[in-house]
């Protein structure tokens, strides 16, 4: 049929929007359809993935036009409502299917995977091998569905079923398995099946890195690249996976990522997730030089990249340049996706700018409604009320957040602490448990907090102890610090003392200046001279010790010692960081430090201050 070849000849240059606007001229002439016409234009929609609206338009004309019982067409129709998340019409649509083939099974069992619902997945499955055997592109998206649920068991008994059934136990089935257990498994697993494959090809390699790239043995990694150097062809999914292993390896090496960019550059393999894992890599050695040199040298650059460089700004604290970079995005006239208003919310939470952050919630209204149904977005809408201080407009976006994770109960607890509502705090936590959400160590750290600097302090211990009881978990050192701070703040600090020095933990500055502040408050120079010298034997070079120490002395009249610290001090030439400060003003973010004079009118800033200094 020529209609159905100039679409199909559309569709495979790659011009999708063409290939409709062609089916609907066919449409308006009235031409005849055949059993492809329609499963064609499916494949367009599911290239462009058009809105479901479309997908369920075709699957209207299909039906009027008699192939609601069409194999073909209702393979593609399953496909197109399983890429737009429509489970219930694809079952609908399976359920209705009079003849049933292997795609069919497939199909359905892809979308309930892709879908998150795995274990109506596994209900089909086991259908279909009452009906048909599995083939091998079945047991790969079953595989998938091992890995969202960490299955382990099921993907060993379908390497046994495969074995038995005598599979075509081809590379890409065995690459499957082999991602299935580097996933799932232990090493000695992932060894002993890599060693297995027969024909290993640039993706069971890519795989096996992979593995040890999560593991953060980023030696191995760069053993194994050495060594099919010259055998297996260098590929974009290679360079990043050795790039995303140095950025988030302990042991990272910034050299070897700037080696690897350089091979990178030398190959001509470049596109949007290795420009990607790059701008991260340099983020996480805080060369924001070389990440902003990266991003201007990139000439078409996503969505994906303008998210890169926002967050390579975030992570470094440079939370204006993060804003920057979202208004430029504006003039290219990109549409901005989730991750990257996720992004710009999260700096307009650590900038304080509540009402340009308020713009933000309301454009995600405009486009999601009331109800986001993105946790993590709705969290960081949650973050950015309760750091700008509308901790009443935080807790209504909490109450809107259908599906609340541990992180959301956790941000809410953070924010009641911060805002002095330990009660509030402690009566969300129980909340929480009666909802059977589990808390982790973050939990507690907030909920410590909030009991601390609320003076809960039966409460907080309560809090504390019941960890290891109740919940087990192991308290680490910033739970100890906030309890040592919690016994401080009530006067017990000779309790709080003693539970330092029981402590198996490596103790650091933190918990020692909170209780040297402590002392300072009430009085015990014993215990303050004792802390002070630990914290100086821990953090010789932090300045902020020498002057609590230096106030803590001269609180008490030793001024000839508080000036001897203040003189080395000066020997040492420690300087304190200013810390900034940030004001929101018709839409525009000023920051300072304290004393600043750089903003062009200094002068009558100035001189309005001491004039309101005056009137009070």
């Amino acid at each position: 049929m020529l209609w159905n070849n100039v679409i199909k000849s559309h569709f495979d240059s790659g011009l999708f929007h063409s290939a409709l606007l062609l089916y609907k001229n066919m449409r308006e002439v009235r031409v005849e359809h055949d059993g492809f016409t329609l499963p064609i234009v499916n494949q367009v929609i599911l290239s462009i993935w058009v809105d479901v609206v479309y997908g369920g338009m075709v699957h209207c004309v299909g039906i009027r036009m008699g192939f609601s019982s069409d194999l073909y067409f209702c393979n593609t129709m399953m496909e197109v409502y399983g890429k737009c998340g429509c489970l219930v019409s694809a079952r609908d649509v399976f359920d209705e299917m009079p003849n049933r083939d292997l795609v069919s099974w497939t199909s359905m069992i892809s979308a309930y995977v892709k879908g998150g619902d795995v274990f109506c997945a596994l209900d089909i499955f086991e259908g279909m091998r009452r009906e048909l055997e599995p083939n091998s592109v079945t047991v790969i998206v079953m595989l998938q569905a091992c890995c969202a649920t960490q299955n382990l068991v099921l993907g060993r008994l379908l390497q046994c079923y495969v074995v038995k059934n005598g599979l075509l136990f081809d590379t890409g089935l065995q690459n499957s398995f082999l991602r299935m257990y580097s996933r799932l498994g232990g090493e000695d697993e992932v060894v002993a099946f890599f060693s297995e494959i027969d024909f290993k090809n640039v993706v069971s390699w890519n795989i096996l890195m992979s593995f040890y790239s999560s593991m953060g043995d980023i030696v191995k990694v760069v053993d194994i690249l050495n060594k099919i150097m010259g055998e297996v062809p260098l590929s974009i999914e290679t360079l990043t996976i050795l790039i995303s292993g140095i950025a988030t390896s302990d042991s990272g090496c910034l050299i070897l990522g700037e080696n690897l960019h350089s091979l990178a550059i030398k190959s001509g393999l470049y596109d949007d997730i290795l420009c990607t894992s790059l701008l991260d890599m340099y983020a996480k050695f805080g060369e924001l030089e070389n990440s902003t040199r990266l991003f201007k040298e990139i000439p078409n650059r996503s969505i994906i990249t303008w998210g890169a460089m926002m967050s390579s700004f975030i992570q470094n604290g440079h939370f204006d340049d993060a804003v920057d970079i979202f208004k430029q995005m504006q003039v290219a006239g990109l549409k901005p996706s989730v991750g990257i208003l996720k992004h710009l919310i999260d700096a307009y939470a650590y900038l304080g700018a509540l009402q340009l952050g308020k713009a933000i919630h309301c454009h995600l209204i405009r486009i999601y409604g009331l109800v986001v149904c993105n946790t993590r977005l709705e969290t960081s809408v949650l973050n950015m009320y309760v750091r700008c201080g509308s901790i009443a407009s935080a807790r209504k976006c909490f109450d809107l957040i259908l599906i609340k994770d541990v992180v959301a109960w956790t941000s809410m607890i953070e924010g009641y602490g911060a805002h002095g509502l330990g009660i509030d705090a402690l009566n969300l936590f129980h909340q929480m448990t009666s909802e059977e959400v589990t808390p982790n160590n973050v939990t507690f750290l907030s909920l410590l907090s909030a009991c601390s600097h609320s003076g809960l302090v039966s409460e907080g211990c309560g809090i504390f102890y019941s960890m290891r009881s109740r919940f087990n978990i192991k308290p680490d050192l910033e739970h100890y610090t906030c309890f040592v701070d919690l016994l401080s703040r009530s006067t017990r600090v000779r309790e709080a003392f003693a539970i330092i020095l029981r402590m198996t933990n490596l103790c650091d500055g933190r918990i020692w200046g909170a209780l040297m502040g402590a002392c300072r408050v009430y009085g015990d120079n014993k215990i303050a001279n004792y802390a002070a010298h630990r914290l100086l034997e821990l953090e010789p070079d932090n300045v902020g010790y020498y002057t609590l120490l230096s106030n803590s002395q001269a609180s008490v009249g030793q001024w000839h010692e508080a000036e001897k610290l203040r003189s080395l001090v000066y020997e040492k030439n420690l300087a304190k960081k200013p810390g900034w400060s940030f004001i929101e003003l018709n839409g525009t973010i000023h920051g300072f430090v304290s004393g600043d004079r750089s903003h062009y009118k200094a002068n009558e800033i100035y001189d309005l201050l001491v004039y309101i200094y005056r009137i009070k």
